[in-house]
């Protein structure tokens, strides 16, 4: 077995592993990172992404950045939990540091170190500016990396190869190397051609994304829904959870909702990445029985999108229709809310149309029937804000942008249930040291992006990129010796 040596070894190459690289590098370590896929798809998911950043501007998050997260913090949790943690993280029980809730020390230490992570970022080339979302409504503030996420992978890799970085593609961590005194000293991995190799170093960054391309592990947290939902981009795939896996038979904690995931409403026809389709808060979700089953406008749909998603993946074959009619022409940029290359279904009539998508005509036409007549006159239509326009008497209720499907041209989306990224992951510290079940820091072991475990209930939208960043530069700078970047 051939073995290598660095100080740091991060496994992964995408926004996470790239912040931690080049934090190291510039601190003066060696940095060795372990990469699955080849050079032309490194970055997983970040490859992908637009790069959404929840943020008022280049200096100052959004407003309701940790109040969302505490909003979300897990369900049904202890007062006993609650109440700890609302004293020095120093007098917190063991139990309570390894709980998986999204504790407030860590959001607090993510929401500080956004903006100096922005302008680290900055002066690497990396630009930032307001940038029109997919969502025609929206319940927050945010900003965009120009270029996506693949501009902020591609300037970090850039840099961490000038400063020195080692880079292995097509390289994957299989297992953890522990020393005898318990501290991470390395990690096992396979190259290229199979062959395993041992690579040493004093720290270990996992940065190898969560699950969502591993169909087993999904099944197994998630059950048999597993089978009806897909990465939204191709990185996820390389995503298959050997980080989180190896770190929990080596005795971490666990954190994050394991059997959940970021869900995003897409087009199962489109070959493109992330074929998002949002117009569904304008028409109804019917699933191939032909019947409604949930509000499809009970919020802005950048803060309901996501349980809504999770929803469609529980009908049958995970597959529901938007139905919709020509009154879309009267929303403003309503074609930017999708991103299939593949048009809609379209038909002359609603019985053209039913039959068009396969589903029961008897059944489609009776759900479409009561809908329209549940549509009232109780507020005024504004597509570009909550009008409050709601059914009555209907079940289930829409609340928002309820208007009447009679329009033709009438028109309809296959939409199934995108995998953006799972929730489950790692505990960590506020220095991004992973921690074990008794809430004690595993020496030598640090874990950053959606390999760390943070989200439950509801995606805080916009923050995946930035807690990549932000953690990748919390666990090279802990490593490094330092106290703070």
């Amino acid at each position: 077995m051939k073995e290598t040596n660095s100080d740091i070894v991060i496994v992964g190459s995408g926004v996470a592993g790239l912040s931690a690289a080049v934090t190291a590098l510039q601190a003066g370590l060696s940095v060795t990172v372990v990469e699955r896929a080849p050079l032309e798809d490194f970055g997983g998911n970040s490859r992908w992404t637009d790069a959404y950043v929840r943020m008022k501007n280049e200096s100052e998050i959004s407003d309701d950045f940790e109040e969302t997260f505490a909003a979300n913090a897990g369900t049904n949790l202890d007062p006993n939990v609650l109440i700890a943690a609302g004293s020095s993280y120093h007098d917190w029980p063991d139990y309570v540091k390894a709980h998986p809730f999204t504790d407030p020390e860590i959001v607090s230490q993510f929401a500080n170190h956004v903006p100096q992570t922005v302008a680290w970022l900055k002066t690497l080339g990396v630009k930032f500016e307001p940038h029109a979302i997919y969502h025609l409504t929206q319940n927050t503030t945010r900003l965009a990396a120009s270029g996506g996420g693949l501009a902020i992978i591609e300037r970090l890799a850039e840099e961490a190869k000038a400063l020195g970085a080692t880079v292995l593609y097509r390289t994957c961590a299989i297992d953890l190397v522990i020393g005898d005194d318990g501290a991470v000293t390395g990690i096992l991995a396979t190259d290229p051609d199979g062959k395993r190799k041992k690579i040493s170093a004093r720290s270990i960054v996992l940065a190898s994304g969560g699950y969502q391309g591993n169909l087993e592990m999904l099944t197994h947290y998630m059950g048999k829904r597993a089978v009806n939902i897909r990465p939204v981009a191709r990185g996820g795939y390389y995503n298959k959870g050997e980080g989180i896996r190896m770190a929990l038979k080596a005795g971490a904690a666990p954190a994050g909702d394991f059997g959940s995931y970021h869900a995003e409403p897409m087009d199962p026809r489109s070959k493109q990445a992330g074929p998002v389709i949002f117009i569904y808060p304008y028409g109804i979700l019917v699933n191939k029985a032909g019947a409604r089953f949930l509000d499809e406008a009970p919020g802005t749909s950048d803060a309901s999108y996501d349980e809504i998603t999770r929803t469609i993946a529980d009908q049958k074959d995970g597959l529901a229709y938007v139905i919709f009619d020509s009154k879309v022409e009267g929303i403003p940029r309503w074609r930017t809310s999708i991103r299939s290359e593949v048009p809609a279904i379209e038909a002359p009539t609603l019985e053209r149309l039913i039959e068009k998508l396969g589903l029961p005509i008897a059944e489609t036409t009776s759900t479409i029937a009561a809908y329209n007549a549940a549509c009232g006159d109780s507020g005024t239509w504004d597509p570009v804000r909550l009008d409050g326009l709601a059914t009555s008497g209907l079940v289930p209720r829409k609340s928002n942008w309820s208007l009447t499907i009679d329009k033709p041209p009438f028109m309809a989306f296959p939409i199934i249930s995108g995998n953006c990224f799972t929730f489950g992951g790692l505990k960590v510290n506020s220095n991004a040291q992973v921690l074990d079940s008794d809430g004690k820091a595993m020496r030598g072991l640090y874990a950053a992006g959606e390999t760390v475990g943070l989200y439950h209930q509801v995606y805080t939208g916009s923050t995946s990129v930035l807690r990549g960043l932000v953690f990748g530069r919390l666990a090279a700078t802990h490593a490094a010796g330092r106290n703070e970047f």
